[in-house]
């Protein structure tokens, strides 16, 4: 079974999707982390921006993998290196790369095949795996999102104000809904979950009954085990 979760930076897809996935027993798919892992590559090997065929070709290059939690670069583990504020400010340049995608669609294909998954990013249920059993689409306030991204890049010992951490939600929100290639939609289908005031608990929780109500209808599917291993 395939579970895809959209929704735009900050509603909290990497805390509850890897959450979520532990739960259930299925593998954890972190397509944005794909994203931001070619675009360090493009900032170590001093990519031209302006040459997006520089920076597909780099793609191509690349060995990528997702191990449970961690990304790694050509065997290397970048997970901590991809949430810099460095690689954010330039990981549209892959986001926007058709070519770019189109490599990472099929690498996302891939890993999914043949197993139960819980994936995330910001067009899993519109273009990577449209026909998935479950799909989501996360979402929060632009303020709640603001101050959780605020965390993150305290706990990541970079200093930032509010306001400024807003703005740039705000701005990658019309940039988002904006691009040319893999823009942030509703998928067809999918199920919306606001997470504002509610606690990471909470929404697994909410996510983990959406994902079960999928799978009630169909008798031939085998029901998942409950936390605990417990049916």
């Amino acid at each position: 079974m395939i579970v895809t979760i959209d929704g735009p930076a900050g509603a909290g897809k990497s805390t509850v999707t890897r959450a979520l996935a532990r739960r259930l027993g299925f593998r954890y798919l972190d397509t944005g982390a794909m994203y931001r892992t070619v675009a360090l590559a493009g900032l170590r090997r001093g990519v031209d921006w302006d040459r997006p065929a520089e920076l597909a070709q780099l793609a191509a290059e690349l060995t990528i993998e997702v191990a449970g939690d961690r990304i790694l670069l050509d065997g290397e583990d970048v997970t901590e290196e991809v949430r810099s504020s460095e690689v954010t400010a330039v990981t549209r340049h892959a986001a926007d790369n058709l070519e770019v995608r189109r490599q990472l669609v099929q690498l996302q294909r891939a890993a999914a095949a043949g197993n139960d998954v819980v994936t995330e990013g910001r067009d899993q249920g519109s273009v990577a795996f449209p026909e998935a059993e479950c799909k989501i689409f996360l979402t929060a306030s632009p303020e709640e999102r603001a101050r959780r991204r605020l965390r993150d890049l305290e706990g990541q010992g970079e200093a930032a104000a509010l306001d400024r951490v807003l703005g740039d939600l705000n701005r990658r929100d019309r940039e988002d809904g904006e691009r040319p290639v893999g823009a942030l939609v509703r998928p067809s289908g999918a199920v919306e979950v606001c997470t504002d005031g509610l606690s990471v608990e909470q929404v697994v929780d909410r996510l983990e009954s959406i994902v079960r109500e999928r799978l009630a209808p169909n008798p031939t599917t085998k029901p998942l085990p409950r936390e605990g291993g417990h049916e």
